[in-house]
């Protein structure tokens, strides 16, 4: 009897049917990095082989993250069951339109940089698992955008810090083992809080699917358990957004790898703790996000602080970068911050106060957007410093010099980037920075608008700085032993792998340049996705719907 009825519960417990072929689109951007990491492992002693194979590998991989895209964005959140188990009892994989802009676009720069690297990576550097670690680590990215249950994006996590780990110390020089130790030990701090909160969070609720803990969690009274689950993620997070103040180890660590390999580090993995946050802290535990809202105010102004006022201390180009990439965070979380009340006022607006939960999703979209710009800008910076490195034999700004007079059309692309980091129109950085001022005067925050505009300020002098040193100025001479030696480095590490030529360089970056050209001189088609993208988490009822009523 006791069998029977277990069978009987089972069978409640099953999803009954065929799973349509469609529902598949929700796996496959993971199943697709995961075949073509293996594929390229197996032909490990084929390495010439390796980048052939991997560019059609990212250019699928990014045709099925549109084909997902196009999907939500026509019929609302998808949801996948494994095993065939009804939520919440088995693995799910759900997303939304926040999750489907975050891995397209995370597919368009994996794509531009693995077409970069046929040229910036030597075949010993292939021979060490280059692109097996890159689509390894591109698997772990997609699985934490697709992912509906909270453990399993740990296991995400976990997942692309391994090909990240492997990625970064690829030439096993001494630099680039420090910076991994650096980047290592931090990491695994935030995995291990993670992992802790999470061990809290099943004692609390009996479940790790979000979905289900968002409906148990909007139904439990207010109690300091469900609090301090909040604020562990927002620590752990914190880390791995590199947020102030714990965003020592980025500048520490991102400018040892080659450049490709900074330039995917800077444009992807920081995001994927700010999705994470997002997704956490507005998704499941509304509440508490907005008790702690004056807390991500200011965490987020002084993140933008000290990464705008770190770039301007900077005296190597790369290194630069990696603090800029700090403002930029702290530009994102500015958006989590405004606070959910009633009403709030609005100081641009004298006939009535502005519904909050309008204020809240301008605010969440314009971290969304730019959250996307900053993905796809960093990385082209990252590139761009590449290429400058190589062509002034260095990447220090005391030794760079005349690349406008000697090759005017990289310096123009690269101005480009400058101008759209800066959040300067008519490029894609400028818009959101628009949707955050906004959002953070109307919720009663002058001062974190007027910090939003500060950091920009600073970031503009700090580009005009790289362009005037870099571009502008004739090329300095090379007076010491000590700058032929780093030239020789930079020359050793970039453009040896034989290929299509120095030329191919170029390609990504105009791929990269055209979406910010486009998202900054048409932003109406981006705006409504990250308007429909914050709406989705703020109220998440479809998304509740999809993994309980259309779950597969």
């Amino acid at each position: 009897m006791a069998i029977g009825n277990i069978e009987v519960l089972k069978a409640e417990a099953m999803v009954k049917g065929a799973v349509a072929a469609s529902d598949y689109l929700v796996v496959l951007p993971v199943v697709t990095c995961f075949i073509f990491g293996a594929g390229l492992l197996m032909l490990r002693k084929r390495i010439d082989w390796h980048p052939w194979l991997a560019i059609p590998g990212f250019v699928l991989l990014f045709g099925i993250d549109v084909a997902l895209l196009v999907k939500v964005a026509a019929e609302g959140p998808q949801t996948m069951m494994m095993s065939g188990w009804k939520p919440p009892f088995g693995i799910a994989f759900t997303v939304d339109l926040m999750g489907a802009l975050f891995v397209s676009v995370a597919g368009f720069v994996a794509l531009a940089c693995a077409i970069y690297a046929v040229a910036s990576i030597s075949a010993t550097e292939r021979r060490y698992g280059f692109y097996p670690f890159l689509f390894l680590m591109m698997g772990g990215v997609s699985g934490a955008f697709l992912t509906g249950d909270i453990f399993n994006l740990y296991v995400w996590f976990e997942v692309l810090l391994i090909g990240s780990f492997g990625l970064l110390i690829l030439g096993s020089e001494h630099e680039q083992l420090d910076g991994a130790t650096k980047y290592c030990m931090l990491n695994l701090v935030g995995t291990t809080l993670f992992l802790i909160a999470t061990g809290y969070l099943y004692g609390i609720f009996g479940t790790l699917n979000m979905a289900d803990i968002a409906t148990k969690a909007a139904e439990m009274p207010d109690d300091g358990a469900v609090y301090t689950l909040a604020v562990l993620y927002l620590v752990a997070f914190s880390l791995k957004a590199a947020a102030f103040p714990l965003n020592s180890w980025l500048p520490a660590s991102y400018h040892t790898p080659r450049f490709v390999v900074s330039a995917l580090f800077a444009g992807l993995l920081t995001k994927v703790g700010v999705y994470a946050m997002i997704r956490v802290l507005l998704m499941l535990f509304p509440p508490e996000r907005a008790g702690l809202a004056s807390v991500i105010a200011w965490i987020a102004g002084l993140t933008m602080l000290v990464g705008a006022l770190g770039a301007l201390a900077q005296t190597d180009l790369r290194r630069l970068l990696n603090y800029v990439v700090i403002a930029g965070i702290g530009t994102i979380l500015a958006g989590l911050a405004v606070p959910s009340m009633t009403a709030v006022s609005s100081a641009l607006s004298v006939v009535e106060p502005a519904p909050a939960a309008a204020v809240l999703q301008t605010g969440l979209s314009g971290s969304i957007y730019y959250a996307l710009h900053s993905i796809v800008v960093m990385t082209g910076l990252y590139l761009a410093a590449g290429t400058a490195a190589y062509l002034a034999g260095s990447s220090s700004l005391a030794e760079m010099g005349g690349l406008w007079h000697r090759h005017p059309l990289f310096a123009a692309l690269v101005l480009m980037l400058l101008f759209a980091v800066s959040g300067l129109p008519p490029f894609s950085g400028f818009w959101p920075k628009v949707a955050l001022v906004r959002a953070t005067i109307t919720a009663d925050m002058p001062w974190l608008a007027a910090t939003i505009l500060l950091s920009g300020f600073l970031l503009t002098i700090a580009s005009a700085r790289v362009f005037a040193l870099a571009f502008w100025r004739p090329l300095p001479a090379i007076q010491s032993a000590a700058s032929e030696s780093e030239a020789a480095r930079i020359e050793a590490e970039t453009f040896q792998a034989p290929g299509p030529g120095r030329a191919l360089s170029l390609v990504p970056m105009l791929g990269l340049i055209s979406f910010v050209i486009a998202a900054g001189v048409w932003p109406e088609w981006l705006a409504r996705l990250t308007d429909g993208a914050a709406a989705g988490v703020i109220d998440p009822a479809a998304y509740l719907s999809s993994v309980f009523g259309g779950g597969s």
